[in-house]
């Protein structure tokens, strides 16, 4: 079975991510979709074991192979978490809407760590664009290969210290849209970009002190789901 054909014949969850998911759309913005597929029982019985991830096959479309996407939701990864709290939602089968119910089952403490970790990282790319041309390149403040949506580490930073404040992931930015989008033009003026930065870093870690999330994820629920659901697949 093709990579294609698993995307298109076995895509349990599907939804629109990237700037349209964030709010910040504009007339010029992709629409970047994401999906989870699951992958036949039976094709994991062969040498050859279906793939991961599938990018494609339409463009600004990636999806990923069920288990792994549980894997990298258990570690709290902010794109795999993001996409299960998506507003735009286009395909959820019976398999995807459970998954959907499982979205507190991923989200812990460790959140605190993850999401301010990729944000330090993509806050390094445009301090190094400052450097070397003066303006930061939103562009280049994203998150790891394979994702292509622009993610300022302002709305990813605001994004976790509303988690870690309520327990609850919303992913579109409300009320910060027009003065994102004024960053994200270069009309706002770096120091004042560097010290919002700073203060949502700084508010975040004392969200995580008083968190209701709790510590780890509830890995049991979601290896129960993942097994019950091999099981009817391989039937």
């Amino acid at each position: 079975m093709t990579p294609e054909a698993l995307v298109r014949d076995h895509t349990i969850y599907s939804c629109v991510m990237g700037s349209r998911a964030f709010g910040l759309a504009t007339d010029g913005s992709d629409t970047d979709r994401r999906g989870v597929f699951l992958a036949p029982t039976p094709l994991y019985w062969r040498f050859e074991k279906p793939p991961t991830h599938v990018e494609g096959p339409a463009d600004e479309q990636f999806s990923w192979e069920l288990e792994r996407f549980c894997e990298l939701a258990l570690r709290a990864n902010p794109n795999i978490l993001e996409c299960l709290h998506s507003p735009l939602v286009e395909h959820a089968d019976a398999t995807g809407r459970e998954l959907l119910a499982l979205r507190d089952a991923f989200l812990s403490r460790q959140v605190h760590e993850t999401f301010v970790r990729y944000a330090a990282g993509q806050r390094r790319k445009l301090d190094a664009d400052v450097r070397q041309h003066g303006v930061p390149r939103w562009k280049h403040a994203t998150l790891p290969q394979s994702f292509a949506w622009e993610v300022p580490p302002l709305r990813l930073l605001a994004s976790c210290r509303d988690l870690l404040r309520t327990g609850r992931l919303v992913i579109d930015v409300g009320d910060d849209r027009e003065r994102l989008l004024a960053v994200k033009r270069g009309e706002v003026p770096w120091r004042e970009v560097e010290s919002w930065m700073t203060r949502l870093t700084d508010e975040a870690d004392a969200a995580a002190a008083r968190t209701p999330l709790p510590g780890t994820p509830d890995r049991a629920r979601v290896e129960d789901f993942l097994v019950r659901t091999r099981r009817a697949s391989a039937a």
